[in-house]
């Protein structure tokens, strides 16, 4: 027989499995509270996009309050004899932090990716592939090195202009191209250029050189995707990692079949659910955090939407005077319910987080909400070094907030 979840029920299981049932750190946050959740997210997605901050700091100070980002840091890209490497780059959801250890489970997806419309120059054509084994080479030869390094060390020249896809020196490209199918990783970032190494001297020769074949390694992402979420639909889950629908739906029906994995109903939900039978069910949650709009409680909009009835749009390729929020707009979570959204910019030079707008999701008693909104800005402020907030006029948030900081 199937089980029957409330839609309450549902989102306090995945606020639970996501780390927001837990109270965050009495003092400062350690190396072992980040690696609670990593081991809770499974991945910590990354975008270069930086207005506020830039969105693979947030899941952390989401959960854990203000941290010291060198843990963050030291954990993904300067690790140390004491402390060695946690975490490595690699295209999980999107381009994320993912354990070392799960390194070998995508395997498959760096074969396919020889396949890339993007990834042809550097495999399928003469000129790419001679540039590919000159790069291998050159990082062999002198370790590390950014793709601008190595278009000095080749003798290959640059575009005038950075920043878009077009605009890559084919140096870039194949640099890219080489890291996607796992034949260099990331060492470590210079703001968000990467350094590029061998897999082997980063990560270790055992993590390097194990293949996990495909049909290990979905059941495996599946199970990682299912603890990550609590309970979720087939296309929550096969979007976790990114995964081939048709496999997830067959690997899904063998781990209900062997009780890894739990069918259920959702009240209010089109679909059937899955539910991990090891997550926990809190009674409730309190709990508030700013969210950023890649994080993994955020960046499927669609269980955002149904799970929280919260309709997100990321706003930053709408033309302005086309937005109906802003360019980054920050989901607010206060205990079960995303009840509004704040539109903030970091002004590094006046030392301001600027709260351009902030809106209330319908329903919601707007005074209680910028009440604690309102304190959870401040903290973010002092962590990002920001000694002022500044609160813009936008939004039906935006008077409240001001009377709470007169």
């Amino acid at each position: 027989m199937t089980s029957t979840l409330s839609a309450a029920q549902a989102r306090r299981i995945m606020l639970a499995a996501q780390g927001f049932a837990d109270p965050p750190p009495a003092a400062a946050p350690t190396r072992a509270h980040l690696k609670r959740v990593v081991d809770r997210v499974a991945l910590i997605q990354m975008d270069s996009v930086s207005v506020a901050v830039r969105s693979h700091y947030m899941p952390l100070f989401s959960r854990l309050g203000p941290y010291d980002v060198d843990l963050l840091h030291r954990a993904a890209w300067e690790p140390t004899p004491r402390a060695p490497r946690l975490l490595t780059e690699y295209w999980a959801h999107e381009a994320a932090l993912i354990p070392v250890e799960d390194w070998p489970l995508f395997g498959w997806r760096m074969a396919s990716r020889r396949e890339h419309r993007y990834h042809r120059f550097a495999f399928d054509t003469a000129d790419g592939r001679r540039l590919s084994r000159d790069i291998l080479a050159a990082v062999a030869d002198l370790g590390p090195s950014t793709s601008r390094a190595l278009e000095t060390t080749l003798g290959r020249s640059s575009p005038s202009r950075r920043g878009t896809w077009w605009d890559r020196s084919d140096v870039k490209n194949v640099c890219e191209a080489l890291f996607a199918v796992g034949e260099l990783a990331a060492l470590r970032r210079s703001g968000f250029l990467r350094h590029y190494g061998l897999p082997a001297d980063i990560l270790g020769s055992t993590v390097a050189e194990r293949q996990v074949p495909q049909d290990e390694a979905i059941p495996a992402l599946l199970r990682k995707a299912i603890r990550a979420l609590g309970v979720a639909t087939e296309m929550d889950l096969g979007d976790y990692y990114r995964l081939p629908i048709a496999q997830t739906r067959a690997v899904l029906a063998d781990l209900v079949n062997t009780a890894a994995v739990e069918r259920v109903t959702v009240d209010g939900w089109d679909r059937p659910a899955y539910l991990d039978p090891t997550a926990r069910h809190p009674r409730r949650v309190t709990r508030s955090a700013l969210l950023s709009p890649f994080d993994s409680m955020t960046f499927f909009r669609p269980r955002l939407q149904r799970t929280f009835g919260m309709h997100y749009r990321i706003e930053i390729y709408v033309p302005e005077p086309k937005r109906q929020y802003g360019y980054y707009v920050f989901p607010y979570l206060l205990d079960e319910s995303m009840c509004a959204r704040v539109d903030l910019r970091s002004d590094t030079a006046t030392g301001t987080l600027q709260v351009l707008g902030a809106w209330a999701e319908v329903g919601v008693d707007r005074t209680h909400v910028a009440d604690r909104l309102h304190t959870d800005l401040t903290r973010m402020a002092q962590w990002l070094g920001c000694d002022r907030l500044d609160i813009g006029d936008r939004g039906d948030l935006a008077d409240p907030l001001r009377r709470v900081g007169r």
